[in-house]
């Protein structure tokens, strides 16, 4: 049976999308048989990250009934399946967002999971979106106004009664200034599953198009969602240098080219 997951979060740059493809690329490397789908219809993401720009068919093409949403599966070099939404224009307010709980029935037994990652916000397509999935992680940053639409999301996801299994605190730092975990949980009322530092190495990656924890397998980042997957999946990780094996020598040569990769 396939679980949908929806990747959510209140406020905008909290780097919810990053860390749907990121848990998903390390869930795919411990074995599991997971896909992220870009389920923002109006101003999606995916795509960009993972330097896909142009796919000839899309999310939007099988909500528009033109191909099997399945047609619109990707694989991408980490090893992290993919189906993006389209980035044209005349295509965002051709489709309607209800239709896609209709469109996910179709990978139904097609993998393990699917991450759902969703428009930011609180508004209608996020959700159709969340309505869509079977329960929903909320991504914050360790500031209150992040985590006050935090708290928005999660009585959205509750309104349509989709259970929050937990909070993902990204871009940990871990100072006076940032608020403390332990606030963050009473203030959500929900449990911090991971705690994601602030890390350079993410940007370092986005830079290239391609997840930190395949290009930088050991950054503290990468270390954080592969405990974070191996939480969810009931596996044991305990982090290596050896863990870097799995990074192609050309692409570490690639990086230190462009000074992003020591």
């Amino acid at each position: 049976m396939t679980k949908f997951v929806a990747i959510i979060s209140g406020k905008g740059g909290v780097g919810k999308t990053t860390s749907a493809i990121n848990l998903a690329t390390a869930l795919s490397s411990f074995g599991r048989d997971v896909l992220v789908l870009d389920a923002n219809l109006k101003t999606p993401n995916v795509n960009l990250h993972l330097g896909s720009p142009n796919t000839p068919i899309t999310l939007h093409d099988a909500l528009q009934g033109k191909y099997h949403v399945t047609d619109a599966a990707y694989l991408h070099p980490s090893g992290l399946k993919v189906i993006p939404a389209s980035l044209a224009l005349e295509k965002v307010d051709s489709v309607e967002p209800a239709k896609l709980a209709e469109i996910l029935l179709d990978l139904e037994g097609a993998c393990e999971a699917v991450f759902l990652d969703t428009k930011t916000g609180i508004d209608e397509d996020v959700e159709h979106a969340i309505r869509a999935a079977d329960e929903a992680i909320v991504v914050t940053n360790p500031d209150l106004p992040s985590v006050t639409d935090a708290l928005k999301a999660i009585r959205l996801a509750d309104k349509v009664g989709v259970n929050v299994v937990g909070v993902i605190v990204n871009r940990f730092k871990n100072d006076s200034f940032d608020m403390s975990l332990d606030n963050i949980r009473d203030l959500l009322n929900k449990p911090i599953i991971g705690v994601v530092p602030e890390d350079d190495n993410v940007r370092k990656s986005i830079a290239v198009r391609h997840p930190v924890v395949y290009t930088h397998p050991d950054s503290k980042a990468s270390v954080a969602f592969k405990e974070l997957a191996a939480k969810l999946s009931g596996q044991k990780y305990v982090h290596s240098i050896k863990d870097s094996k799995d990074t192609p020598s050309k692409l570490h040569q690639v990086l230190k080219k462009l000074g992003l990769n020591k």
